[in-house]
């Protein structure tokens, strides 16, 4: 049974994975480094982590909210949809400017609508404006406004059911991402060690030649600091051992395939998907909790993405009909009145 299979047949009893579905995960996830496939039994060391990991991300992806329709009639009806574009129009326009997106329709011309995932920029703004407090119309109240930017729409299916189970796959192939850097970082660390040891031996071998040959005849050279060399060859001993402790982490594949399964088996601190419920104005400005009156409640999901710098991005399963889909023609019209 293959992943797409999994998230199909998952239920509440605790899942019972076949070991096709874990060889297909732990095969995505070497195929970023294909020389861990050299250690004897990797898809059985594996198996486990990627059990682990196949549940907590089967979970996550699971939980999603359902996929809501995205045009300009559901800005109106909405509160989330309105809440992510400025105008009903902006809904189609942006979507369409998806590259994904269209040519997802290119390559379905069957297809009426598409399932995708918007992605998007969210901040927070303190401002000053008006607000009813008590019952009385005040100025200069402190608000926060919420506002979305950067719409991305990069994945796209012809089913909710296939949009989740990419999702999956994705999600599976950013772990091992995570380990392949996890790995590629500690083997950085150790040629900076092993460039940083050069040069400190160069230098100490600088100053213990000091004050010798002509020098200590004729003068013109300093006496080495008995201080500085023994601060040198500390450092050197520091970073020997540090380099020793690297080469017993990484100095072997079969050590890097337990970086790449420590990985896995913590998929909960690599991928975190959040949801935040909270209650807007049609101006977006962030209302408290127990207000009341105006303001809908919206729950906005967000996902942490590791890097450098980490992002945090909101986003939203969104189901998009290809009579929204605005001509590329019109696109370019759009965009040259604003040059």
């Amino acid at each position: 049974m293959s992943i797409v299979n999994w998230l199909r047949r998952r239920t509440s009893r605790p899942p019972v994975h076949e070991r096709r579905d874990l060889d297909e995960i732990v095969e995505r996830m070497t195929a970023l480094n294909p020389r861990l496939r050299l250690v004897s039994g990797y898809q059985k060391k594996l198996a486990p982590q990627a059990g682990a990991a196949l549940d907590y991300v089967g979970k996550v992806v699971a939980d999603l909210p359902a996929a809501r329709e995205a045009n300009r009639a559901a800005w109106a009806t909405d509160p989330c949809i309105r809440a992510f574009f400025a105008t009903a129009e902006d809904v189609e326009t942006t979507i369409s400017r998806s590259a994904d997106l269209r040519a997802f329709f290119d390559s379905a011309p069957l297809a009426e609508e598409a399932y995708a995932v918007l992605g998007m920029a969210m901040s927070e703004r303190q401002t000053l404006g008006t607000a009813l407090e008590n019952g009385v119309m005040r100025a200069d109240v402190p608000l926060t406004t919420i506002s979305f930017g950067d719409h991305q729409v990069r994945i796209c299916a012809g089913t909710e059911a296939d949009l989740r189970q990419e999702i999956l796959r994705r999600a599976l192939d950013q772990l091992a991402v995570q380990g392949i850097a996890k790995i590629a970082g500690k083997l950085s660390r150790r040629d900076v060690l092993k460039r940083e040891i050069v040069l400190l031996k160069t230098r100490l071998r600088l100053l213990e030649t000091q004050g010798k040959g002509m020098s200590s005849v004729v003068g013109g050279g300093s006496a080495p600091d008995p201080g500085e060399l023994s601060k040198l060859n500390a450092q050197i001993q520091e970073n020997d051992d540090e380099l020793a402790r690297l080469a017993v982490t990484t100095g072997t594949l079969d050590r890097q395939l337990d970086i790449l399964g420590g990985v896995i088996a913590d998929a909960k601190s690599h991928l975190r998907v959040k949801s935040r419920r909270m209650r807007l104005t049609r101006m977006n400005v962030l209302l408290p909790p127990d207000a009341t009156g105006e303001g809908d409640e919206i729950d906005v999901a967000s996902a942490r993405i590791p890097g450098d710098p980490p992002m945090v991005r909101a986003f939203a399963l969104i189901r998009f009909p290809r009579s929204a889909l605005v001509p590329a023609a019109n696109l370019l019209d759009m965009a040259e009145r604003f040059l």
